[in-house]
């Protein structure tokens, strides 16, 4: 019986890259969701979409759990998005509180939730984490336009932004432990590169072409070593 999935996430998942030349974000033609179904066959239903959060994410599970039987996999992939700030509100008010889009511990809970709400449908549910961020790239994004000497002193510091990303990383693996899931681990892999900076388009946390044919690779591997043992 042939393989195949369903994806919920984000930019990641759907392939947004950003186009130096055209300046502006696009879709990426060969991104590894695209060639991984290409290369394996395996039939791919991909319902990510640009900006989503796991809130987002509930919603759209919730519209298509019906879906959810058929597929061998229901592949999440969420926080990158979540743990994001209104960097406006932030350069206009640097001592006021700020939120992320989703505090941590609802990020937690909401994950808990969708996971649940996948295997009440009887699929099973495999988890992406993150791929890392360049901190300082991603600053001078974030920034242009807008006051980043305000922004960073609320920051404290530009690493504080890769910290907090990693803290929904974190999360994200420890939700894989907890739950059982199987967990496809993207991160450690841009780590192993001599500079997992290559691999991110110019804002620094979309992956570039070329470290869409890294998360390939992993998926790869993750497909040929693990998949057919749960699958058996």
């Amino acid at each position: 019986m042939p393989v195949s999935l369903c994806l919920l996430g984000d930019s990641v998942f759907k392939g947004v890259v950003f186009d130096s030349v055209k300046n502006k974000y696009t879709y990426l033609k060969d991104s590894f969701v695209n060639a991984f179904a290409a290369a394996t066959g395996i039939a791919v239903d991909n319902f990510a979409k640009f900006g989503c959060t796991i809130v987002k994410g509930l919603e759209i599970a919730s519209k298509r759990a019906h879906m959810f039987p058929e597929y061998d996999f229901v592949v999440l992939e969420f926080g990158g998005n979540d743990c994001n700030f209104n960097w406006e509100e932030i350069s206009n008010a640097p001592e006021a509180e700020h939120k992320p889009a989703t505090p941590l511990d609802e990020f937690k809970k909401s994950y808990l939730s969708l996971i649940e709400q996948v295997r009440s449908t009887g699929a099973k549910p495999l988890m992406f984490n993150l791929p890392p961020i360049d901190a300082s790239r991603y600053f001078a994004w974030l920034s242009k336009g807008l006051n980043a000497e305000n922004i960073l002193k609320w920051l404290g510091d530009v690493d504080h932004i890769f910290r907090w990303h990693k803290s929904y990383n974190d999360a994200i693996c420890l939700i894989a432990e907890e739950t059982g899931t199987p967990l496809v681990d993207v991160r450690s892999d841009f780590f192993k590169t001599p500079d997992f900076r290559e691999y991110l388009c110019d804002d620094g946390i979309h992956p570039n072409s070329k470290g869409h044919r890294l998360i390939f690779e992993t998926v790869s591997r993750f497909a040929s070593s693990i998949a057919p043992t749960i699958l058996a």
